[in-house]
């Protein structure tokens, strides 16, 4: 590798690392030509796929000049950065180098926009087209979708790409307006609707004529920035919800805002991403997406805020506790899944398990739910029965308790692990 290419390496890795949206699952791309790489059976590194793999992915920039200057933005045009662009040919180079090395199994390729949208679209449709057709690359890739771009060059790059991806940036307009003034949501809606109609246009297609050509298999993503702008936790989840149910989005993925230089329209806040408040959101998003929860149920008007110190299933369990605790021998599986500390695995246990029996306590520490925060929200075959349930209140507290113990009887050269 020349000195030159390293140098562009590492400004457009570094420049990609800010976005997050980068998921490798739901492909089913097959290698069946003797080519390089298998989507369906092997993961990209340092993502995770739906199943626990992990994965490897070559995460670059195709440029990082851009004629756009959001203020989150680290490549925006008002930043002194140093500027690097890939050509075409380099970037399918390197994707072919490292993975004939092992390095990676699939490429994520995003860039700045010069020029136009169709100018820079172009090029990313002709790396994944020279990937495909000119050296046989089965692998996983994952395209960014760039706004304004052109129908005929979105449809074209969902033919090569596995994955598609378009930036929501901030969860409201209102928030959008404030820290990128040239763009607009409904920029970012028309490709998701063009994208998803064409994804079911090509699976009907595919019904009767079975050489129909694969469109976006792993489907559309977005990513949202949290904490650059005032909007509540409510208001995220909100907008998350109805991406997802208008757009058939696989991930809403929300990143913390990192303060990567100063300006006068970004918030003061520390060096560090709100972590924690990600993490909640997340939590949240899982709820809605594999729990049959429905967003209005986790956060609403009388609560706008998921809290701090306890994740989001635990919250509307203590908000409810009329409907608690129920009989794990006799309960539906959705009301299964909303006790706090059983999982969906756990849920379809209990439910096959009990086919054979009533179910005791020690029966489902065996299955693997986390007995004791869910004993406060459960009745099992041995459970000694309680005249009056347990305010949420006192639940928290001991719940909370029994956690902080675990945590001090961890030996102290121990603790640095935690």
């Amino acid at each position: 590798m020349s000195d030159r290419i390293r140098e562009k390496l590492t400004i457009l890795a570094d420049a990609a690392k800010y976005d997050v949206s980068c998921s490798s699952s739901g492909s089913n791309r097959k290698n069946d030509s003797k080519g390089l790489g298998d989507a369906s059976s092997s993961g990209i590194c340092h993502t995770y796929t739906e199943d626990g793999r992990c994965v490897s992915l070559l995460k670059i920039l195709l440029t990082n000049h851009c004629i756009f200057d959001c203020a989150f933005c680290v490549s925006r045009k008002s930043n002194d950065v140093k500027r690097a662009a890939f050509t075409v040919e380099e970037v399918v180079e390197l994707t072919m180098s490292f993975y004939r090395r092992n390095y990676i199994e699939g490429l994520f390729l995003s860039s700045g926009i010069f020029k136009n949208a169709d100018y820079t679209m172009e090029r990313l449709v002709r790396i994944a087209k020279k990937l495909r057709l000119e050296n046989n690359f089965n692998g996983y890739i994952h395209l960014k979708t760039i706004p304004g771009a052109s129908q005929e060059l979105l449809t074209e790059a969902g033919l090569y790409a596995d994955r598609m991806s378009i930036n929501l940036e901030m969860p409201t307009e209102a928030g959008l307006k404030l820290l990128a003034p040239d763009k607009s949501h409904d920029d970012v809606k028309k490709p998701l609707s063009f994208i998803k109609d064409s994804i079911i246009q090509f699976k009907d297609e595919k019904k009767i004529i079975k050489s129909t050509l694969k469109f976006v298999p792993a489907g559309q993503s977005t990513q949202m920035v949290i904490g650059a702008t005032p909007e509540t936790d409510m208001e995220i989840m909100y907008s998350a919800n109805e991406y997802y149910k208008n757009y058939d989005l696989k991930r809403v993925y929300y990143s913390g805002y990192i303060p990567i230089s100063y300006d006068t329209r970004m918030p003061m806040i520390g060096s560090q991403p709100p972590l924690l408040r990600e993490n909640r959101l997340y939590q949240t998003d899982w709820l809605m997406r594999f729990y049959g929860f429905d967003v209005h149920e986790i956060l609403n008007v009388k609560n706008p805020h998921l809290d701090v110190d306890i994740d989001p299933k635990l919250s509307w369990a203590l908000r409810n506790m009329e409907q608690f605790p129920i009989d794990i021998n006799t309960a539906d599986y959705k009301m299964i899944l909303r006790v706090p500390g059983i999982g969906v695995g756990s849920a379809n246990k209990i439910v096959q398990a009990r086919k054979f029996g009533k179910l005791r306590s020690d029966q489902l520490k065996k299955i693997g739910i986390a007995y004791n925060r869910a004993k406060y929200f459960i009745r099992c075959a041995d459970s000694v029965f309680q005249l009056n349930t347990p305010e949420a209140f006192t639940v928290k507290n001991l719940i909370l308790s029994e956690s902080n113990s675990k945590y001090l009887k961890v030996p102290q050269n121990q603790l640095s692990l935690f």
